[in-house]
């Protein structure tokens, strides 16, 4: 790592977080650990958890129990302004009857630092320069587009210089292709700064992209915390693995049927047979969930996969790919095929299940047992 890389951001530690509201668990028992520099991603449902334990890392809530350390420094007592955070929210919180330059200038002004005028300047000046909004600064918020609006926004956190940045949604208010825009720089910015910032977000793609680890909750308890493909690749569970991804995962819940040196896979009517070898004899007999996700259901026959015939019931064109569905024996996959292959709804297509793309779980307790062929020790 060199000097430039060098994190600037503080670490945090929360330890123990619980959080009810009346018969609600908000957060049951929370360990989280971030490193200094990281971009985490608290990503899930609604009414998971993950909005909670921002503002309780803000100090917006008091936890019902447990302990928050920002660098190294127990903060769960300490009040919002002295815990070293800046905030960013889902709707800006810009003051509309100030310029830019004046909203990035206020927390300055009003933080008690006893800056001078030319100081307060200068930082204003180089947030405004590190965004590209200089040009800017004689605007008022009206004036601006809501990506300019969201770089105001994040620039009034950066100018105060915080060891975290806590950033709830802030994309969500903005167009599709903006989105996209404003999350390439979001990333590049944070390669630029190294500070630490945890992202509350519902997008799976954006929390792919961006993160360096990611933070998947679920009625208030903490799922996997990994990188964006260890979780992609190796969720911990069927919860995981099917809320990751622009398409949910193939499921089918049944048994392995094994019979001398071959295994089936039976759910209902359908019939699976794997290929030879691997772990699938291992679990005859108990309840599973079968996954494959649809970049692992393919047109045409493949030697290492999994075959069957199936009639295409949709096909969606997506640009740079085909999403179809397709349906056999009472079970309808999801796949992807290229654009320039002709798909017509009602035909009859040989499919393959790719062996690497298959995942086994258990169907009681959805805990993963195999990734991609290879079974979990």
């Amino acid at each position: 790592m060199t000097a430039q890389d060098t994190p600037s951001g503080a670490g945090i530690e929360l330890r123990g977080i619980a959080k009810r509201y009346a018969e609600s668990v908000a957060l049951a028992g929370l360990d989280l650990r971030i490193e200094p520099g990281e971009f985490v991603s608290l990503l899930g449902p609604s009414g998971s958890g993950k909005t909670t334990t921002l503002h309780i890392l803000a100090g917006l809530l008091a936890p019902d129990a447990g302990r928050i350390l920002i660098g190294g420094r127990d903060v769960t007592d300490v009040s919002p302004d002295q815990r070293g955070i800046a905030m960013v929210f889902q709707n800006y919180a810009l003051y509309p009857h100030m310029t830019v330059e004046r909203n990035l200038a206020f927390p300055l002004r009003a933080s008690g630092r006893n800056l001078g005028t030319a100081e307060i300047s200068r930082r204003v000046a180089a947030v405004a320069e590190t965004l590209g909004i200089g040009h800017l600064l004689e605007r008022y918020p009206r004036e601006i587009s809501g990506g300019q609006q969201q770089r105001v926004a994040l620039g009034r956190a950066m100018v105060r210089d915080p060891g975290v940045f806590l950033l709830d949604e802030p994309l969500s208010n903005l167009d599709a292709r903006l989105r996209l825009r404003m999350r390439h720089d979001l990333k590049a910015l944070h390669l630029r700064l190294r500070s630490t910032i945890v992202y509350v977000t519902h997008d799976q793609s954006e929390a792919m992209s961006l993160s360096d680890r990611i933070a998947i909750y679920q009625s208030g308890l903490l799922q996997q915390y990994a990188t964006p493909m260890e979780i992609y690749r190796r969720p911990a569970n069927l919860f995981v693995a099917n809320f990751m991804g622009d398409r949910e995962m193939n499921i089918f819940e049944g048994e392995v049927i094994a019979d001398g040196a071959h295994q089936t896979f039976r759910a209902g009517t359908l019939r699976l047979a794997f290929p030879d070898g691997g772990p699938w004899a291992g679990f005859a007999g108990r309840k599973l969930a079968l996954g494959v996700r649809p970049e692992g259901v393919l047109l045409g026959a493949r030697p290492d996969a999994v075959a069957c015939q199936a009639r295409l019931r949709l096909v969606e064109h997506a640009g740079a790919e085909q999403i179809f569905f397709a349906e056999t024996d009472g079970a309808e996959f999801c796949g992807k095929a290229g654009p320039d292959l002709p798909l017509r709804p009602g035909e009859m297509v040989p499919l393959s299940l790719l062996g690497a793309e298959l995942y086994l779980f258990d169907a009681a307790s959805g805990q993963a047992l195999v990734h991609g062929g290879v079974p979990l020790p």
